[in-house]
């Protein structure tokens, strides 16, 4: 990060103040992406420029226009810069870079959009970490108005570097809440249906085994009263069941077919890993029954949490395979193994759910090769 030593007083001190209002609002809240138009506000006030734009990276290299201020007529929101533009140079290479009129500077001329004609003075500063490079923050003056000087390139390059420090951390952080979540929704679903159902399960068949014993002692009224309350157990169990679904369901409606499943939780993992694990998907998955699709869909949740959790790997692949009577889940990760001091409880939950629903789970893993899950269950007896 530069030195702001030279900076006005007053005007690190409005440094500061943003930097620590971005930090706050963007660890305090659970949508990231929406602190962004806080901070290109901040940005541009900092500079004295007529227009901001925070601007993130796509996998191709490409930045996109995510937040712009103030709002103009010809919004640049949605705006695709070319992977060879300055800004997206800045943002792979982390010099911040500044010019008097970037519509005839040679290094930014040929990628100018349109819509920004009409300004001149630009600087632009990598936006993020050195290990987390989100993209670029960049402001803009009139053209014919006075360029940015160092000491404001200086100054934005520092502002953008700790705001894009307190999107990463808030990255994290609002990962772990997610992670604690779903694993809290995952503990309080197994005990309803590992204990709750049992026991009520259990209550249900005590009472009507005492019904059939005492039918010839109980009046009418007395037995209708017997068998109502074993129909409302039962009832009661087919809520309960429902409710442990939705508990393991990621969304409040669940995606009706399996793959539209597997595809959300993929999604979802992709969102706490930092990057997308591929998906491979054959066989119809569209006719799972569901409640061997309930089980898939859980099982590939836990196996995912333990990636996420434990494995520190670079590249996931997920496979779903519906032949032969058979769905099999294969989650493979190249992270650090699993290591010996971890507990296996999430992967004795893997094997326990595949032995009730008549399949198997296999695990093989190592520090050297990462670790592969492979789920199997039959469908005919699912």
């Amino acid at each position: 990060m530069r030195s702001l030593a030279s900076v006005d007083p007053t005007l690190a001190a409005r440094a500061l103040a943003a930097s620590t209002e971005i930090t706050t609002a963007a660890l305090e809240g659970d949508d990231v992406d929406g602190v962004l138009p806080l901070v290109v506000q901040r940005a541009a006030a900092l500079a004295e420029a007529d227009l901001g734009l925070v601007m993130v990276r796509a996998e191709d290299g490409r930045l996109t226009v995510e937040a712009a201020h103030p709002t103009v007529e010809d919004d640049p929101v949605g705006l695709t810069l070319s992977a060879r533009s300055a800004a997206a140079r800045v943002a792979r290479g982390g010099v911040p870079v500044a010019v008097d009129d970037f519509v005839v500077d040679p290094r930014t001329a040929p990628f100018v959009p349109a819509a920004l004609r009409g300004y001149g003075p630009f600087a632009v500063a990598p936006f993020g970490t050195r290990e987390r490079r989100l993209g670029a923050l960049a402001v803009y003056r009139r053209r014919g108005a006075e360029p940015f000087s160092q000491v404001t390139v200086d100054l934005l390059a520092s502002f953008a570097a700790q705001a894009g420090l307190a999107l990463v951390l808030a990255e994290g952080a609002t990962a772990r809440r997610r992670i604690a979540i779903y694993e809290e929704r995952e503990r309080i679903a197994r005990d309803l249906h590992d204990v709750i159902v049992q026991r009520l399960y259990a209550a249900g068949m005590q009472l009507d085994l005492l019904g059939r014993r005492l039918a010839t002692r109980l009046d009418r009224a007395d037995s209708a009263r017997l068998a109502e309350a074993v129909d409302q157990l039962d009832q009661t169990i087919e809520e309960v069941r429902g409710t442990v679904r939705a508990l393991r369901s990621p969304d409040p409606e669940p995606p009706a077919d399996l793959l539209a499943s597997v595809r959300a939780e993929v999604d979802i993992a992709g969102e706490l890993l930092g990057f997308p694990p591929s998906l491979e998907a054959k066989g119809d998955l569209d006719n799972v029954p569901a409640e061997a699709a309930d089980h898939a869909r859980a099982a590939l949740r836990e196996a995912l949490s333990n990636v996420v959790r434990h494995s520190g790997a670079h590249t996931v692949s997920v496979r779903v395979r519906q032949k032969n009577s058979l769905l099999r889940l294969e989650v493979v990760d190249d992270g650090c193994g699993i290591p010996k001091d971890v507990s296996k409880r999430g992967l004795r939950h893997l094997e326990e759910r595949a032995e009730a629903a008549g399949g198997r789970c296999r695990v093989t893993s190592s520090a050297r090769s990462g670790t592969k899950v492979t789920w199997e269950i039959p469908l005919a007896s699912a």
